[in-house]
């Protein structure tokens, strides 16, 4: 290492930088309760939430090959702090302008889109910083604890956020927000996270704009990675088309009860939980790429697809269970996988270059699902039509009946992607088609001998 040791690291370190962004994942998780409710309120309109979420996550798909660029030539450390910081301050904003009375629906989406740029460099830098702070043989176990924070702030948020909201109303959620904050980068001041050796960076330096192209060739050359890749491409774009109009759909189904939408959202925290400990103590299966696919599989099947039948709490608490256990199996196994394959000293640039591929279709799902769930499906359902009585038997036909519609289907497709993966040998063996990055004679090289 090319720095000076100051603070802790290793495990003791990673796991005060995880408790310092799980108690910031509570913070955020009860503003993001607090503007879904206050958004729905105003306008009545799916749209207007697909809307809220597209402006905060597009920038994070966008400005991801730029970020990645920028991590593995800043220390990661001041990477992460920056993020935080700039997450913090679009709350700051917002409290402000609910104190002057000048909150307007418009505003979630631009600080949102703020808070979105800069959250895109903190996906490749924590999981660059994984990579160094961490033996290889625990890569698995500490995504499986991060997924059981984020599963966990799933709980806590929507309880505290249903009850504060009463109580303290939406300004005292934003101040909570921002005190989360400012927890989080006190925890990340007093580790240390190490750094990549400074002439392996050095021997890779190219300009901004190379940098940022990086990660698309290195993954093109890979058709085990790039597969892997695709196979989240598809998923994200189907859950993301599902999902966003859930929320719309409880509130519909339930004439606007936020009660019911706290307690199902607590149980999509629950399963994550139970998944984020079971990942934590197991560390999946030996071929992660069972954990990916299998898990695709199983969340879409006996979670979503139920979410969207449901008509009762009862059945909505055990569809969000289904679906969140196993998203700590599939996102732990598949980040595992790509630590030990990517040397650490281009996991920034690939890992960013990563997310992009992923998920860039998540936005475009996000802008259709909204108007499709409020000018298609919903009128379709409460038509009276043949089609409508015959979906009825399975959704239902009254309020929010057409958004369930979107889930099942969401349900299905997903389910074919997850099991359609085994297809493709690239895919169902990419962990023996590409060696371990410690393996790998020149870091860089990612070839694929499929």
């Amino acid at each position: 290492m090319d720095r000076k040791r100051h603070g802790p690291t290793g495990l003791l370190g990673f796991t005060i930088v995880w408790f310092g962004q799980f108690v910031s994942m509570v913070g955020t998780g009860m503003t993001q309760f607090a503007i879904t409710i206050w958004a729905y309120q105003l306008t009545g309109q799916a749209t207007a939430l697909a809307l809220v979420g597209f402006f905060a996550f597009a920038p994070v798909v966008l400005f991801s090959p730029l970020a990645g660029a920028i991590v593995d030539r800043v220390p990661r450390k001041v990477v992460m702090i920056a993020s935080d910081l700039a997450a913090g301050l679009s709350t700051v904003t917002l409290l402000i302008l609910h104190l002057m009375g000048h909150l307007r629906l418009w505003h979630l989406f631009a600080t949102g889109f703020l808070a979105g740029a800069f959250g895109s460099f903190q996906f490749p830098a924590y999981s660059a910083a994984i990579s160094l702070m961490m033996e290889k043989k625990h890569y698995a176990r500490a995504n499986g604890m991060l997924g059981l924070a984020e599963a966990a702030s799933g709980i806590i948020a929507p309880m505290l956020a249903g009850g504060l909201l009463v109580l303290i109303g939406i300004r005292g959620v934003f101040t909570i927000d921002i005190i989360t904050f400012v927890f989080a980068i006190s925890a990340l001041l007093v580790v240390f996270v190490p750094e990549p050796d400074r002439a392996e960076r050095e021997t890779q330096r190219a300009s901004l704009w190379q940098d940022s192209l990086f990660g698309f060739r290195y993954i093109f050359a890979s058709r085990s990675l790039l597969g892997l890749q695709l196979v989240f491409f598809a998923s994200n774009l189907i859950a993301t088309f599902g999902f966003t109009v859930f929320a719309p759909m409880l509130l519909a189904r339930t004439a606007n009860n936020s009660l019911v939408l706290g307690t199902v959202q607590m149980a999509f925290g629950m399963g994550g939980v139970v998944g984020g400990l079971g990942m934590s103590a197991w560390g999946g299966f030996k071929r992660r790429v069972h954990g990916v696919l299998l898990g695709m599989a199983f969340s879409s099947l006996v979670g979503t697809i139920v979410l969207g039948v449901a008509q009762s709490v009862p059945v909505w608490i055990i569809g969000a269970l289904a679906t969140a256990l196993v998203l700590p199996l599939i996102n732990g196994s598949n980040q595992a996988i790509w630590q030990s394959k990517v040397p650490p000293a281009l996991q920034g640039r690939v890992f960013a270059t990563r997310r992009l591929i992923a998920q860039i279709s998540a936005p475009l799902a996000m802008l259709a699902a909204g108007p499709l769930a409020d000018r298609v499906f919903e009128p379709m359902m409460a038509s009276g039509s043949p089609i409508a009585t015959a979906l009825g038997h399975v959704v239902g036909n009254g309020p929010g009946s057409g958004m369930g519609l979107m889930l099942v289907i969401a349900g299905v497709l997903g389910t074919a992607v997850g099991l359609g993966g085994y297809l493709f040998p690239a895919v169902r063996s990419a962990e023996a088609l590409l060696p371990d990055h410690d393996a790998v004679p020149t870091p860089g090289s990612a070839e694929d001998p499929a």
